[in-house]
């Protein structure tokens, strides 16, 4: 469990994202932390990947990812050797409708149950959300102590806009997810996300019709 700190470093502001994932790697070892991608974009997986090869990336498969999201993933992993673990839901978990009448408990089972798994005994937990995601998401830190799972939560690409990421895709040729060009611009499990319409949030396409805005990862 890593030490929980006070003081961000403040340098790690004006740091490059790939600069932010080594320090992490530094400060807490590359075996102790996990990157989490949901393969929305390459842009995380590639950065971590390039900034300390070998880095252990998690994709979270709830039983609902569109089948694009899971043939992007394997694309990506053969093109660039992503050191890719997949994290299923636990053995009992089936297939199930509860989508339909229980999102949280959804997401709880599929998604927060298997990180909190995948995250059990490391240090440090690297993620691609940014502060250009959305209101919810507009004061993400670069780095901060996750007290709930006792480790550090860091966000290497928190102050990217998204000409930001399109430049990084751009200057590393990175192919785009097939989603990405029939109007999802956020993309999770396919019974909870729809394209978006010229004018709405980006993140309006998730849990259409709710209030939701978050599936409890990053609460």
């Amino acid at each position: 469990m890593a030490t929980p700190f006070t003081t961000i470093p403040t340098a790690l502001e004006s740091l490059s994202a790939g600069d932010i994932v080594r320090w992490a790697a530094d400060e807490y070892g590359a075996d102790h932390l996990v990157v989490t991608a949901s393969f929305e974009d390459a842009v995380m997986a590639h950065v971590a990947h390039s900034a300390v090869p070998g880095i252990e990336i998690v994709l979270l498969d709830t039983q609902y990812l569109f089948a694009e999201t899971k043939w992007y993933a394997e694309r990506l992993v053969d093109q660039f050797g992503f050191n890719l673990r997949v994290q299923r839901p636990a053995p009992e978990v089936q297939q199930d409708d509860l989508w339909l009448t229980d999102t949280e408990a959804c997401c709880f089972v599929r998604k927060v149950e298997p990180l909190n798994r995948a995250l059990d005994g490391k240090r440090g937990w690297i993620t691609g959300v940014r502060r250009a995601d959305g209101p919810s998401r507009a004061h993400t830190p670069v780095a901060s102590y996750d007290i709930g799972r006792g480790l550090v939560k860091v966000n290497p690409l928190a102050l990217w806009s998204d000409d930001d990421v399109a430049l990084y895709e751009q200057l590393h040729e990175l192919p785009r997810n097939p989603l990405s060009d029939k109007g999802y611009t956020s993309i999770g499990c396919w019974p909870c996300t729809r394209p978006v319409a010229l004018g709405e949030d980006k993140r309006a396409g998730r849990w259409s019709g709710s209030a939701k805005t978050e599936c409890g990862l990053h609460a």
